[in-house]
């Protein structure tokens, strides 16, 4: 993917989505570039009168339009992702208007900016898919889910390797498309980026069978940003279990951690 300043590292966007062992993929992602900067997007869709994958595609659409939008008039600030999530949500309760409970569709969302000008990136997310940052090949996770285990886990209850097996780790407490007001996550500020950064965005799916050290050793041995997506593909589905959701992820490259992002780099 080509560079929109020539003041900024390099950046390279490579994504994966596979079905799992469901009927259908009900997560969505897209990414891209615009004059000032890149953008990801990726959501994972559930139930509903329709289909999960109408919620995710909707929001990934909303989502992304908005991005292209603003970024096309003003320099981005948090809370501009943070309506823009909010968009998404208002868009989609307004594709599903009178309906209640199981009838309606829902969607997590997480989304990426980085600002080519500004050397710096932005997020915000709703919901348990997940943004990791990988700097100097250590995972620094950004968002904490909106799930009722991890309320658990922040109130000292459980430790996060038990979240990981609870058998509510799935409940949600916030979700695009509920009829309850949402709050999306942003950033304190601006992540100002390092050279060899990477950005990991990802459905449950995808980082339920992967433990941190999977992440982050994957990333060691890959040249590229598709051939990490590989890795830990391959990984899941070596740990595929007979109810293996959905599993997606977009990986943001800044410069080139293969170079860069090293165990122990100085």
């Amino acid at each position: 993917m080509s560079t929109p300043g020539a003041a900024m590292h390099e950046v390279v966007i490579a994504s994966r989505s596979e079905v799992g062992a469901r009927s259908r993929n009900e997560d969505c992602l897209t990414h891209g570039t615009t004059a000032s900067g890149w953008y990801a997007v990726l959501a994972d869709g559930a139930g509903g009168h329709r289909d999960g994958a109408v919620a995710s595609e909707l929001v990934v659409r909303v989502a992304a339009r908005g991005l292209q939008t603003r970024a096309a008039r003003e320099a981005l600030q948090p809370q501009a992702l943070g309506q823009i999530v909010q968009d998404a949500h208002d868009a989609l309760n307004r594709e599903q208007e009178g309906l209640r409970g199981h009838q309606r569709m829902h969607a997590t969302l997480v989304l990426l900016w980085i600002d080519a000008g500004h050397r710096h990136a932005l997020w915000s997310h709703v919901g348990d898919s997940r943004l990791y940052l990988l700097r100097r090949g250590r995972v620094e996770r950004v968002t904490r889910d909106d799930s009722a285990v991890q309320r658990m886990v922040d109130a000292g209850l459980l430790t996060p390797e038990q979240a990981g097996e609870h058998p509510s780790r799935h409940q949600l407490i916030a979700a695009l498309g509920s009829d309850e007001p949402i709050e999306p996550h942003l950033g304190d500020g601006a992540l100002v980026l390092n050279d060899g950064d990477a950005f990991l965005l990802c459905s449950d799916g995808w980082y339920e069978p992967l433990a941190v050290a999977d992440i982050e050793a994957t990333l060691a041995r890959s040249p590229t940003a598709d051939a990490w997506l590989a890795a830990m593909e391959q990984l899941v589905r070596q740990r595929q279990q007979p109810s293996q959701d959905n599993f997606s992820a977009i990986a943001v490259w800044v410069g080139n951690p293969a170079e860069i992002t090293r165990f122990g780099a100085p």
